[in-house]
C-alpha cells in the first residue's frame, strides 16, 4: 500500500506539476540526465528504508547512508544552558547540514531546529527539525513571523548565514557574505552565538559551474541542481566539525553595525 506521507524523488512528476504546458516538449534525454544528477535511483530506496525514522534518528541514517565519519573538536564549548544560535560556514550543501544537526541534536536531546529552505520539508524525517523558509513563494509574508517564532522558542537554532553554500572567489573557497539576521535576532532574543567551522569542499566542477553562471549573468542557481551529485561525490569521507567558544549576545553592541558583527563572527569561524 502506498504511503502518502512518504516523499519519493520523482523528476517526471515534478516537471509535470511545475511546467505542465512545457512538459511534453522537454527532451527525454534531459529528463534522464536530471534523474542521474539528482540520483533518483539511489535516493529513493534509502527514503523507503528510513521512512520510520524522524529527527536525529533520520540524520544518523543519512550519515550511515553517506558513509560519513564526523570528527568533533571543541565539544567542551557546547553551552550547558541556552537556547543558543549555532552558526556555521556552509562548504558542502549536504553532509554539513546533516552532520551539524546530528551532532547538536544528539547532544541536546533533539532540542534543535534548522532555519532551512522549505524544499527540505518534503523529507518527512527531517521536518520535525525544521523551521521552513520560502522567501520567494507564498510564505514570504510569513517569513519574519516564522523566524521570530524560531528565535523565541526554547530550541537551539542551527543557521548557515551565507544562505548558499561556499563558492570559489579569487582562488579561495569560502562562504559569500553572511546575512545579519542571526545577529539582530540573537540580540533581541538574548541568545549567545556559538561559531562552528565545518571542514570540507565540493568539486572543481561545482565551483567552475557556479562562477560560470555568475559570469554569464544567469540568475537561476543552476549549481544547486548539482548539490545532490556533490553529496554523492563526498561519500565515504571524514569531516571535522570545530566548535568555538560561545560569544555572549551582549558583545554585539553599537560599536559595529549588525552586518559588521556578522562579518566579525564569520572571521572567527574561519580561524577555528
Amino acid at each position: 500500500m502506498a504511503d502518502d506521507s512518504l516523499f519519493i524523488v520523482d523528476i517526471d512528476k515534478i516537471l509535470r506539476e511545475k511546467a505542465p504546458k512545457h512538459y511534453k516538449y522537454i527532451p527525454k534525454f534531459f529528463i534522464s540526465y536530471l534523474k542521474k544528477i539528482i540520483h533518483q535511483e539511489d535516493i529513493n530506496p534509502f527514503l523507503v528504508e528510513s521512512k520510520d525514522k524522524v529527527g536525529v534518528d533520520f540524520l544518523e541514517a543519512c550519515l550511515e547512508f553517506l558513509d560519513a565519519k564526523i570528527i568533533v573538536k571543541g565539544e567542551e564549548y557546547l553551552p550547558k544552558d541556552g537556547p543558543c544560535t549555532f552558526v556555521s560556514n556552509h562548504p558542502l550543501g549536504g553532509q554539513d547540514g546533516v552532520a551539524l544537526g546530528y551532532v547538536l541534536g544528539k547532544h541536546y536531546d533533539g532540542k534543535v531546529k534548522y532555519l532551512v529552505n522549505d524544499l527540505l520539508m518534503n523529507l518527512h524525517g527531517l521536518a520535525p527539525l525544521c523551521i521552513p523558509i520560502n522567501k520567494t513563494g507564498k510564505q514570504s509574508k510569513d517569513f519574519p513571523r516564522m523566524v521570530e517564532a524560531g528565535f523565541q522558542s526554547d530550541d537551539h537554532l542551527i543557521m548557515f548565514p551565507a544562505g548558499l553554500c561556499s563558492r570559489r572567489q579569487d582562488g579561495v573557497i569560502q562562504d559569500l557574505e553572511w546575512k545579519k539576521t542571526f545577529i539582530v535576532k540573537s540580540i533581541q532574543a538574548k541568545r549567545n552565538i556559538v561559531p562552528i567551522h565545518f571542514d570540507g569542499r565540493n568539486s572543481d566542477f561545482f565551483y567552475n559551474l557556479a562562477n560560470g553562471c555568475k559570469t554569464l549573468g544567469i540568475k537561476f542557481n543552476i549549481a544547486m541542481l548539482y548539490l545532490v551529485d556533490e553529496m554523492f561525490k563526498n561519500k565515504h569521507k571524514s569531516f571535522t566539525v570545530t566548535i568555538g567558544k560561545p560569544i555572549p549576545w551582549q558583545t554585539f553592541d553599537k560599536s559595529k553595525t549588525p552586518a559588521e558583527w556578522a562579518q566579525y563572527v564569520k572571521d572567527i569561524v574561519y580561524k577555528l
